[in-house]
């Protein structure tokens, strides 16, 4: 027996604010259903894997918060260049924490979302393909 993957899931404060922003960061809609205000939102990933974004009272103004790094996060990987993606990132409001890059062109980029969670951009194939050819 196996699984699959249904959903990678988002412990927030604003379900459709945080869906809104990781829609345009992976270029894929949200669930038409959702709207402002709900508990719960889906960005609609290809092949049936959804991101998941769920309200949580520590996550909602006045809760506790985010104390420790995340014991998950996402690894992106762009259909373009890693640097233009960094840049479309910050322009969507992610706020960069740390820069790996080196300048071989190796590394990766750490970013948090608007809630803090944590995920970083790597080279694109097509780059890592050139390095190593």
């Amino acid at each position: 027996m196996s699984a699959s993957v249904f959903n990678v899931n988002f412990d927030c404060g604003d379900a459709y604010r945080l869906a809104e922003f990781w829609s345009r960061v992976v270029g894929h809609p949200m669930d038409e259903a959702d709207r402002p205000g709900d508990s719960t939102a889906r960005v609609m990933m290809p092949g049936g894997l959804h991101l998941f974004f769920a309200e949580v009272p520590e996550r909602k103004p006045g809760g506790v918060g985010k104390t420790a790094k995340n014991p998950v996060h996402l690894c992106l990987q762009p259909d373009g260049r890693r640097d233009d993606e960094v840049a479309r990132y910050v322009a969507l409001g992610a706020n960069l924490l740390d820069d790996r890059r080196k300048p071989d062109g190796s590394g990766w980029v750490v970013f948090a979302d608007p809630e803090g969670n944590e995920f970083c951009v790597l080279r694109s194939a097509e780059e890592r393909a050139a390095m190593e050819g």
